[in-house]
Protein backbone atom coordinates (compact mmCIF):
# COMPACT_ATOMS: atom_id res chain seq x y z
CA UNK A 1 0.00 0.00 0.00
CA UNK A 2 1.68 3.03 -1.39
CA UNK A 3 2.07 6.66 1.59
CA UNK A 4 -0.90 8.62 0.18
CA UNK A 5 -3.52 5.32 0.38
CA UNK A 6 -2.23 4.93 4.41
CA UNK A 7 -2.35 8.92 5.02
CA UNK A 8 -6.36 8.66 3.20
CA UNK A 9 -7.07 4.99 5.57
CA UNK A 10 -5.65 6.93 8.31
CA UNK A 11 -7.46 9.54 7.95
CA UNK A 12 -10.42 7.56 7.76
CA UNK A 13 -10.09 5.73 10.82
CA UNK A 14 -9.41 9.14 12.29
CA UNK A 15 -12.63 10.22 11.23
CA UNK A 16 -14.71 7.35 12.59
CA UNK A 17 -13.43 7.57 15.96
CA UNK A 18 -13.91 11.00 15.94
CA UNK A 19 -10.22 11.87 17.05
CA UNK A 20 -9.77 15.09 16.63
CA UNK A 21 -5.98 15.90 17.35
CA UNK A 22 -5.74 13.08 14.73
CA UNK A 23 -7.70 14.40 12.14
CA UNK A 24 -6.54 17.88 12.28
CA UNK A 25 -2.68 16.71 11.55
CA UNK A 26 -4.15 14.25 9.26
CA UNK A 27 -6.08 17.37 7.61
CA UNK A 28 -2.81 19.01 7.09
CA UNK A 29 -0.97 16.51 5.82
CA UNK A 30 -3.30 15.33 2.57
CA UNK A 31 -3.80 19.37 2.29
CA UNK A 32 0.24 19.75 1.86
CA UNK A 33 0.37 16.83 -0.24
CA UNK A 34 -2.27 17.85 -2.48
CA UNK A 35 -0.48 21.80 -2.78
CA UNK A 36 2.56 19.10 -4.10
CA UNK A 37 0.25 17.57 -7.03
CA UNK A 38 -1.05 21.15 -7.90
CA UNK A 39 2.40 22.16 -8.33
CA UNK A 40 3.83 19.01 -9.77
CA UNK A 41 0.82 19.49 -12.44
CA UNK A 42 1.69 23.05 -13.19
CA UNK A 43 5.19 21.51 -14.68
CA UNK A 44 5.48 19.25 -17.25
CA UNK A 45 5.18 16.51 -15.00
CA UNK A 46 1.18 15.39 -14.73
CA UNK A 47 1.86 12.73 -12.42
CA UNK A 48 0.66 13.00 -8.72
CA UNK A 49 3.81 13.01 -6.54
CA UNK A 50 5.20 9.45 -5.42
CA UNK A 51 6.25 8.15 -2.08
CA UNK A 52 9.61 9.63 -2.03
CA UNK A 53 8.41 13.22 -2.25
CA UNK A 54 5.80 12.60 0.05
CA UNK A 55 8.45 11.68 2.61
CA UNK A 56 10.05 14.81 1.67
CA UNK A 57 6.90 16.75 2.86
CA UNK A 58 6.56 14.72 6.00
CA UNK A 59 9.85 15.33 7.09
CA UNK A 60 9.43 18.70 6.42
CA UNK A 61 6.48 19.12 8.37
CA UNK A 62 8.20 17.64 11.30
CA UNK A 63 11.25 19.98 10.99
CA UNK A 64 8.88 22.97 10.83
CA UNK A 65 6.78 21.60 14.09
CA UNK A 66 10.36 21.18 15.86
CA UNK A 67 11.53 24.67 14.96
CA UNK A 68 8.16 25.95 16.35
CA UNK A 69 8.70 23.83 19.69
CA UNK A 70 12.31 25.73 19.97
CA UNK A 71 9.87 29.26 19.19
CA UNK A 72 7.32 28.39 21.60
CA UNK A 73 9.95 27.16 24.19
CA UNK A 74 11.60 30.88 24.55
CA UNK A 75 8.04 32.44 24.72
CA UNK A 76 6.77 29.59 27.90
CA UNK A 77 4.05 28.35 25.54
CA UNK A 78 3.72 24.51 27.31
CA UNK A 79 0.18 24.28 25.47
CA UNK A 80 1.57 25.00 22.38
CA UNK A 81 4.64 22.58 22.64
CA UNK A 82 2.13 19.77 23.50
CA UNK A 83 0.36 19.93 20.67
CA UNK A 84 3.49 20.40 17.97
CA UNK A 85 4.39 17.03 20.12
CA UNK A 86 1.50 15.83 19.31
CA UNK A 87 1.68 16.32 16.03
CA UNK A 88 5.02 15.00 15.07
CA UNK A 89 4.61 11.82 16.84
CA UNK A 90 1.28 11.31 14.55
CA UNK A 91 3.93 12.47 11.31
CA UNK A 92 6.10 10.37 12.51
CA UNK A 93 3.96 6.87 11.77
CA UNK A 94 4.55 7.22 8.52
CA UNK A 95 8.03 7.86 8.58
CA UNK A 96 10.74 5.09 8.00
CA UNK A 97 12.43 4.51 11.22
CA UNK A 98 15.18 7.07 11.78
CA UNK A 99 18.67 5.91 11.65
CA UNK A 100 20.65 7.10 14.99
CA UNK A 101 23.61 9.74 15.19
CA UNK A 102 26.62 6.91 14.70
CA UNK A 103 25.00 4.79 12.20
CA UNK A 104 24.67 8.76 9.87
CA UNK A 105 28.29 8.89 11.41
CA UNK A 106 29.40 5.80 9.67
CA UNK A 107 27.47 6.17 6.38
CA UNK A 108 29.12 9.63 6.29
CA UNK A 109 32.50 8.37 6.79
CA UNK A 110 32.32 5.46 4.04
CA UNK A 111 31.04 8.03 1.64
CA UNK A 112 33.86 10.01 2.29
CA UNK A 113 36.75 7.32 2.14
CA UNK A 114 35.22 6.15 -0.94
CA UNK A 115 35.29 9.11 -2.70
CA UNK A 116 38.42 10.54 -1.21
CA UNK A 117 36.90 13.56 -0.01
CA UNK A 118 38.72 16.30 2.14
CA UNK A 119 37.16 19.80 2.04
CA UNK A 120 34.05 21.32 2.86
CA UNK A 121 33.41 22.22 -0.48
CA UNK A 122 32.16 18.48 -1.50
CA UNK A 123 29.88 18.94 1.99
CA UNK A 124 27.33 19.48 -1.10
CA UNK A 125 28.29 16.21 -3.51
CA UNK A 126 27.82 14.37 0.29
CA UNK A 127 24.88 15.78 1.06
CA UNK A 128 23.06 14.84 -2.50
CA UNK A 129 24.25 11.30 -1.60
CA UNK A 130 22.19 10.88 1.28
CA UNK A 131 19.55 13.13 0.37
CA UNK A 132 19.19 10.46 -2.89
CA UNK A 133 19.86 7.07 -0.95
CA UNK A 134 18.55 7.88 2.73
CA UNK A 135 15.58 10.43 1.63
CA UNK A 136 13.29 9.92 5.34
CA UNK A 137 15.42 7.27 6.93
CA UNK A 138 18.49 10.36 7.69
CA UNK A 139 17.61 13.77 9.59
CA UNK A 140 19.66 15.71 6.70
CA UNK A 141 20.29 18.72 9.47
CA UNK A 142 21.97 16.20 11.59
CA UNK A 143 23.97 14.57 8.96
CA UNK A 144 24.90 18.36 7.62
CA UNK A 145 26.24 18.68 10.86
CA UNK A 146 28.11 15.31 10.88
CA UNK A 147 29.48 15.84 7.73
CA UNK A 148 31.10 19.57 8.16
CA UNK A 149 32.81 17.80 11.94
CA UNK A 150 34.17 14.87 9.60
CA UNK A 151 35.22 16.69 6.61
CA UNK A 152 37.15 19.46 9.01
CA UNK A 153 38.94 17.57 11.29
Amino acid sequence: MNLRTQIDEKYKSAFKLKNIDEINTLRLIRNAIKNKDIESRSSKNKNPINDQQILNILQSMVKQRRDSIESFKTASRNDLIEKEKKEIKIINTFLPQQLNEEEIKKIIEKYIKDFNFTSVKQMGLIMNHLKSNYTGVIDMALAGKLAKELLSS
